[in-house]
């Protein structure tokens, strides 16, 4: 049986508050956890206790994420009900307004781990969200470019932490290989959030004069009042860790905490905070170079998120008719993604899924950058979409899978997400009206980061291989040689994380 005697505080940087308290009671003593007293469950069993973990954290988290996208990405609608003429967006205007969302995104996202850490994701999370709705509700009553820009600015710094924090969330209630295909399920909310904005869009289209305010206002005024319903229900539902997660029984805490811990390695990961490992996060290597490879997938994927009703209204189509084409390739970027991601984790490979969205962007791009017929062209927009969609949650995982140690995952992962985000900066700006309808530029910068993630995946690959190998050559020779495989204890063990000699890197 578990023992439940003794209580542990589950937040490393030791708040301490009643409410806190309060929830600690019935949580697990970590070191209590080991082979002899965790709960043995059925396959079926365990199933099912996946399947209850996913009803209560997936959709909420899902839910919150379509709506940041919808509301970063609903002035891509809101430019063709009128936004450009009402605020005088002349020149590069508009662009420069896109842009100013992603400044202030990619500086305060790093941090943003820390944050939820500090503060517990069930107040971090809904409280994010709840400030972003009230931006999205003041970005309906803006009445002049320098208020558009600024309440702009308000949104990328409250929405900065969603992205990186509920990815770091899931890293600490599912082992590495059941991660991804929830990263996706998170993750395609942006893709139904594309294909939910233009019907939305089309929808909201006609309200254009009630109570005074234009189409694009009641886009903006909508969608914020939505997201200001989730945040205040997600205060509600949202749990913290799985130590003390009261939906769960203490048998399965006890297994979702062991099966998490020993995941990693045949020690564990580290826990406690020190400021090592967040040095460690930044000297390492992966880090680096999954950043250049997310950051070649963001660009693109950026690009056609905002511009996507854009670029087929220069097709030819009406205004209806443009936001009504947006749909079709979400959809089919959402199926990719599922279908990408249980493949992944079943197969416990990430990198030619990654390979596979850059080659679909790859034809997108130069089928829209060419002289082909419209028809033609708006076909290619599937392959972008689906491309740079299906394949960022493996990028993601990728990194998450492969570094140890909770802290300096989560700094890993903020920062690639962060760093990468900057992407969105360039994308806002390389597509301008006075390119339309080929939009060259765009279309050739976004080629060029497609070749920079070609040239850094291959090269992720090759070193992950080469120390993989190492590794499994160093333990072969100490089992020939009759000497002791690891000379490390438990506690050096976790320190050293994914540098440890029994780690071994996800392909």
């Amino acid at each position: 049986m578990v023992s439940f005697a003794n209580i542990v505080p589950a937040d490393p940087l030791n708040l301490d508050n009643s409410e806190d308290k309060q929830r600690d009671e019935g949580r697990l003593e970590d070191t209590d956890l080991d082979l002899k007293n965790v709960p043995r469950l059925t396959p079926e069993q365990e199933r099912k206790l996946w399947r209850k973990i996913d009803m209560r954290l997936i959709p909420v988290l899902s839910l919150m994420y379509l709506l940041a996208y919808l509301d970063r990405a609903n002035i891509g609608n809101a430019k063709l009900e009128g936004l450009i003429t009402q605020l005088d967006l002349t020149g590069n205007k508009y662009n420069i307004a896109l842009t100013m969302f992603f400044i202030p995104y990619c500086l305060c996202e790093p941090a943003s781990n820390l944050a939820l850490r500090a503060f517990r994701p069930s107040r971090w999370l809904p409280g994010i969200n709840l400030a972003w709705g009230i931006v999205m509700v003041l970005m309906s009553l803006v009445k002049t470019y320098p208020q558009l820009v600024g309440v702009r600015i308000c949104l990328g710094v409250t929405e900065a932490g969603l992205f990186p924090g509920v990815v770091y969330y899931l890293t600490l209630w599912y082992p590495r290989y059941m991660l991804q295909y929830r990263i996706a399920l998170f993750f395609g909310a942006a893709t139904v959030a594309g294909a939910f904005s233009g019907l939305l869009a089309f929808a909201i289209g006609h309200m254009g004069g009630i109570a005074g305010l234009e189409s694009w206002s009641w886009i903006f005024l909508l969608e914020g009042l939505l997201t200001i319903v989730v945040a205040i229900f997600s205060f509600f539902w949202l749990v913290d860790f799985p130590d003390t997660a009261m939906f769960l029984t203490p048998e399965e805490r006890a297994f979702v905490i062991w099966k998490k811990k020993y995941d990693i390695s045949s020690v564990g990961e580290e826990e406690k905070f020190a400021v090592r490992y967040v040095w460690a996060a930044f000297a390492d290597w992966q880090v680096w170079i999954l950043i250049l490879v997310n950051l070649s997938m963001v660009v693109p994927l950026t690009g056609i998120t905002l511009f996507l009703p854009t670029i087929i209204n220069s097709f030819g189509y009406s205004t209806p008719i443009s936001q009504l084409l947006t749909i079709p390739p979400y959809v089919a970027a959402a199926t990719t993604l599922l279908f990408f991601a249980h493949y992944s984790d079943k197969l416990k490979i990430r990198s030619p899924f990654i390979l596979a969205g850059f080659m679909m962007c790859l034809i997108g791009l130069s089928i829209n950058i060419s002289t082909a017929p419209n028809s033609v062209k708006y076909f290619g927009t599937f392959f972008i979409v689906i491309g740079s969609y299906a394949s960022v949650p493996s990028i993601i995982s990728w990194l998450g899978n492969n570094l140890s140690g909770q802290y300096k995952r989560g700094i890993g992962i903020a920062l690639q997400i962060g760093i990468a985000n900057l992407g969105g900066a360039i994308s806002s700006v390389i597509y301008r009206s006075q390119d339309s309808p080929r939009f060259i530029l765009g279309h050739a910068v976004e080629l060029m980061f497609v070749g920079i993630g070609l040239t850094f995946l291959p090269i992720a690959v090759f070193l992950y291989k080469r120390i993989n190998a190492q590794r499994d050559a160093a333990e072969r020779l100490a089992l020939e040689s009759g000497k002791k495989i690891c000379i490390y204890s438990d506690q050096e063990l976790r320190e050293l994380g994914d540098r440890a000699p029994d780690f071994r890197y996800t392909l």
